[in-house]
Order: structure tokens, then C-alpha cells, then sequence
């Protein structure tokens, strides 16, 4: 997108804005781009035109934009492994297939070493995990201004909202945190049972005599959990892309040398995120399995 016609300040919150559909209450006053207000009469179904009315839309919104990039991601992902699992063969692998079956080895080598429970779903889990984070993470070294320009250009819409980076959002991380969340509390129930599990939020680790103390440390830890997995990702790739999108407000060929720097830099930053992400998860899952 240029930033012809915006401040710094406006082309910065342009770029962090989701696209989000939601419903604006009846009697809202929207303020369009050609100066003329619309009051609406009845609730209604849109797209938000400005941060304001997404606001206004309230909890109940939807980024679109994160929402379609991680599907189409994901659409992606699955489509490269059953592609590499079809033609597989006893020969020497090459290209694709060499790379795929490096990854799929390295998180075995990591559930074996990590996981100390018994359970088949750990395994493909994690390669979910960290092939899908890894790839909504490279979003952020697509250059920032070239898919809002062609979005803006399909739409007709110059001041058009549209996030490639799903892990940049918030709700994207804290959508996939809180469903290990529920698979911990799960598997905690199931390995240890209603009691066990009861027994470990009150009792643990000073004993029954301060079990309200127990209680509170216990609760905090397990909500800390899904909590600490959604901040650090998306606290790392959200910087990530305000950097890039500075990057890009530079005058001149100075942009160049900055965004080729900080493009290797997260080129480590990636991956890292994505095997951090991956182990925590694997972590979290061999505590829930453990029976004390």
C-alpha cells in the first residue's frame, strides 16, 4: 500500500488492522470516506471501514483475514504432506520429500525425547503444530505492502484492511492455545481422574494443610499455560511485522540493507517460534499424562 495521502501514524494502524466482519448495532453512525454519514436503521452485517467500528462490533467480530490466511495455510500444508506421502518410495528421497521427511523426523526425535506418556496422537499433533505455525509465520517476509496493494486493487477500496499474518493476531494464537488448553485438561482427567486431578490443584505442593494456597498456585499455573503459548507467539511476530512495516516508511534505498538485515535475522526467528510453540505443547501434554 503507499502511503501516499496518510501519516506515518494512519499507514502503521492501516497495516495492523484486521479485516473484520461483524454486526454494528442499530442507530450507529458511520462516517464514510467521501465525508457522508449513514445512521443506520437496523442492526447490520459489514465489514468494519475503521478501527472504530470494529470496535463497535464487539466480541462477537471475525478476522476474516486471519481466519482465510490460516485456512488457506493450512489447506496448504495438507495438500505438500499427502503430495510427499502418495509418491513415497524406498528410493533415496529427494527434493520435497528429503526436506518433509527431516522435519517429520526431527519432531519424532522430539516427542520421544519429551513425551513420557503413551499416546498416538502426540506425535501427528505436534507436526500439525509446528509445520502450521512455521508456515503462518512466513507470512511475515512476504513484503508487507504487496498483498494489501492487490487486495485494495481486486476491491476497489484504497483504504482496504487485510492482515497476512495470522500469528500476528491474537486471536489466531489464543484460538490454537486454548485448544491444547482443553486437550491438558482432558487428558489430565482422563489419566488421573476427576480425584487425581482435584487432588493436584488443592494438594500440591505444600499439602493438604494450605490448600487454599495450593489452590492458587495450582490455578494459576494451569491458566498460565494457554496464556504464556498465545503471548510469546504472537508478541514475537506482531513486533516482527511493526518492524518490517518501518522499515518500509524509510526514504530512499536505505530500505533495502534494513529489510534484507532483518529479514535473515527472522529467518531464525520463524522457526525458532514455531519449535517453541511445538515443544511447550509437547511439554504441557507429558505433564497431563503423568500419574503421581
Amino acid at each position: 500500500m503507499s502511503s501516499e495521502g496518510l501519516t506515518s501514524t494512519q499507514y502503521i494502524q492501516h497495516h495492523l488492522q484486521n479485516m473484520t466482519l461483524g454486526k454494528l448495532p442499530a442507530g450507529y453512525v458511520r462516517h464514510h470516506a467521501d465525508g457522508e454519514e449513514e445512521v443506520l436503521a437496523t442492526a447490520q452485517w459489514t465489514l468494519a471501514h475503521s478501527p472504530q467500528e470494529a470496535k463497535a462490533m464487539g466480541f462477537w467480530a471475525f478476522h476474516v483475514d486471519s481466519i482465510g490466511w490460516s485456512v488457506v495455510l493450512g489447506v496448504l500444508f495438507c495438500y505438500l504432506f499427502r503430495r510427499v506421502a502418495v509418491k513415497a518410495n524406498t528410493g533415496v528421497p529427494t527434493g520435497l520429500n528429503n526436506f518433509l521427511e527431516l522435519v517429520i523426523e526431527f519432531i519424532d526425535k522430539s516427542v520421544r525425547d519429551t513425551f513420557h506418556g503413551k499416546n498416538p496422537l502426540i506425535a501427528p499433533l505436534a507436526l500439525t503444530v509446528f509445520v502450521w505455525v512455521f508456515l503462518m509465520n512466513m507470512m511475515d517476509l512476504v513484503p508487507v505492502d504487496w498483498l494489501p496493494v492487490l487486495a485494495q486493487k481486486v476491491t476497489g477500496d484504497p483504504h482496504f484492511y487485510f492482515k497476512v499474518v495470522p500469528t500476528a493476531d491474537p486471536n489466531t494464537t489464543f484460538a490454537m492455545s486454548i485448544g491444547i488448553f482443553v486437550m491438558i485438561i482432558y487428558y489430565s482427567i482422563k489419566i488421573k481422574g476427576v480425584g487425581g486431578f482435584l487432588k493436584e490443584l488443592c494438594f500440591q505442593p505444600f499439602g493438604k494443610w494450605l490448600l487454599p494456597v495450593n489452590l492458587i498456585l495450582e490455578t494459576v499455573t494451569l491458566v498460565s499455560k494457554p496464556v504464556s503459548l498465545a503471548l510469546r507467539l504472537f508478541g514475537n511476530l506482531y513486533a516482527g511485522e511493526l518492524l518490517f512495516i518501518l522499515i518500509a516508511m524509510m526514504l530512499g534505498w536505505w530500505q533495502l540493507p534494513a529489510h534484507f538485515v532483518w529479514a535473515v535475522y527472522h529467518l531464525l526467528v520463524i522457526p525458532l517460534q514455531a519449535f517453541v510453540f511445538t515443544m511447550l505443547t509437547i511439554v504441557y501434554l507429558s505433564m497431563a499424562h503423568e500419574d503421581h
